[in-house]
């Protein structure tokens, strides 16, 4: 199976890359906690970008494109709800939400917000004031109003499969720091990548990457070819193993880390922060995991292989 992304979008997101790093990478997450024009900033360079130009329903290769594009806003964590705006309703952003229990990351942003759960009833939000924390620093409480006319499932999976490339982005960062922190970081005389422990535990780390990246690109394919109610749980599938993998990597990378990965001096610090929102909306893993269960009992969970 080809898995290779086409060239043009691999162009996209090198743009995206470079103009994100133009903007001073995670140091503008960092800055966003405290200065609303590093927001602004990131909606501005993703306008630049022709970020809202995309149509992820229209077709594969619009929806590829819109998928590295939150891969690469994930490795710098982008201060800006991408995926939420790229399914906006009418002009408003699209958020999935926990319906007994609303938040919504970025919610004190102008514009109007939809909430959705994950199946697919839809309420306008009121978002309240943003309040400065360090776990989900943007995220905020949300009031449910009147009853909308519900979105398509399809945009519940989008959501779903976008946030997980995101994750991916997050997790390919923090590997990458952590790896060049092992060759010049020396105990005892040496370099800690010589040690078989560091090895071991980040060849784990590493594996988990690679085999979340092909399931996003499978599960992406997927949104256009399996019947709805297959998508669906696949989608679902897909987010609570990239929970499950951003969680192993960074726990991976925080114990290589030491104390450093804990302050914001270091990256790792600042993209493990902010992934929390991420990590934890619309639900946790746990409770993901809970809803695949009767998806998987009512054979709407499909196998790799084909059973009589």
């Amino acid at each position: 199976m080809l898995t290779r992304l086409p060239s043009d979008v691999v162009a996209f997101g090198a743009s995206a890359r470079d103009r994100f790093a133009a903007l001073g990478g995670v140091g503008l997450a960092l800055r966003a906690e405290t200065d609303p024009a590093a927001r602004a900033a990131a909606g501005e360079a993703l306008a630049e970008l022709g970020a809202w130009d995309i149509d992820v329903r229209a077709d594969a290769d619009e929806l590829l494109a819109a998928a590295e594009l939150c891969r690469v806003a994930g490795t710098v964590v982008l201060p800006y709800p991408l995926i939420e705006q790229l399914l906006a309703v009418e002009g408003n952003r699209l958020a999935l939400v926990d319906p007994r229990r609303p938040r919504i990351d970025h919610g004190d942003l102008d514009g109007g917000w939809l909430a959705a759960d994950l199946d697919g009833n839809t309420r306008s939000a009121v978002t309240a004031t943003r309040r400065p924390a360090k776990l989900g620093p943007f995220v905020t409480r949300a009031e449910l109003d009147a009853e909308s006319a519900p979105v398509p499932l399809g945009d519940v999976d989008r959501h779903l499969v976008l946030g997980s490339w995101r994750l991916l982005g997050g997790v390919d960062a923090a590997l990458a720091l952590v790896t060049e922190h092992i060759k010049v970081r020396k105990q005892f005389g040496q370099a800690l990548a010589e040690f078989q422990t560091v090895r071991f535990a980040l060849a784990d780390a590493v594996v988990a990457q690679r085999g979340l990246e092909e399931l996003v690109k499978y599960t992406t394919w997927r949104l256009g070819v399996a019947t709805p109610v297959a998508r669906h749980a696949d989608a679902i599938a897909l987010r609570l193993h990239a929970d499950e993998v951003a969680t192993q990597v960074l726990r991976c990378c925080h114990q290589l880390l030491g104390a450093i990965g804990f302050c914001d001096e270091h990256d790792v610090s600042v993209l493990d922060r902010h992934m929390q929102a991420l990590l934890r909306l619309p639900h946790s893993a746990e409770a993901l995991a809970e809803r695949l269960v009767p998806a998987v009992s009512a054979g709407e969970l499909e196998s790799l292989f084909v059973t009589a």
